[in-house]
This record gives C-alpha cells, sequence and structure tokens, in this order.
C-alpha cells in the first residue's frame, strides 16, 4: 500500500469519518468501534444489531470502508474484528 500517512496520522480522520457512519447504523439498531489501524488496515468491530447481520459485510465495503475513502485515502481497507479476537487481528484477513 502507498499511503503517505502513518497509523497515527490516520487515527483523528478515520474517528471523524466513522462518526459520518455511525447515524446510518444507528437507525438499524447498530454501531461501529475503532479497533486499531495498522499499515494502513483499519480494524473496526460491529456492535449491536450488525453483529451476525447477513448485510454486515455489504455494510463494511459499500458503507464504512467507502467512506473512509472518500474522507481519506482510496487505498484504505477495512476488516471486521470478530467479539473475542480483538487481541488476534494479525490472525484476522481482508477480504473483497
Amino acid at each position: 500500500m502507498s499511503i503517505p500517512f502513518s497509523d497515527d496520522d490516520l487515527n483523528p480522520a478515520v474517528l471523524n469519518s466513522l462518526e459520518k457512519v455511525k447515524p446510518m447504523l444507528a437507525r438499524d439498531g447498530g454501531g461501529i468501534e475503532l479497533i486499531d489501524i495498522r499499515d494502513g488496515m483499519v480494524y473496526v468491530q460491529l456492535q449491536a444489531a450488525c453483529v451476525g447481520c447477513s448485510s454486515s459485510s455489504q455494510t463494511l465495503k459499500h458503507g464504512v470502508e467507502r467512506q473512509l475513502q472518500m474522507d481519506i485515502h482510496q487505498e484504505l481497507r477495512v476488516i471486521n474484528v470478530p467479539h473475542g479476537m480483538e487481541d488476534k487481528l494479525e490472525e484476522l484477513e481482508y477480504t473483497i
């Protein structure tokens, strides 16, 4: 990836961008939390009604990831962190 920002530099911008998608998720009883940013990969955890929802992968790609790419950089990628995997981010893979 050729993102011209450090992970620390990305943190405030990612948090700001996530605030834009939270109302959309809240309308359906869901939520999202930033877990970490590593090498341009944004690790988030879907909350409440989003957990286990059949549309959650579409929400991540076409909602969350798209918003981050529009606001910050087109090469940012989002990975959902299942509950209980917060300390095992290296085991999670980006899926298209």
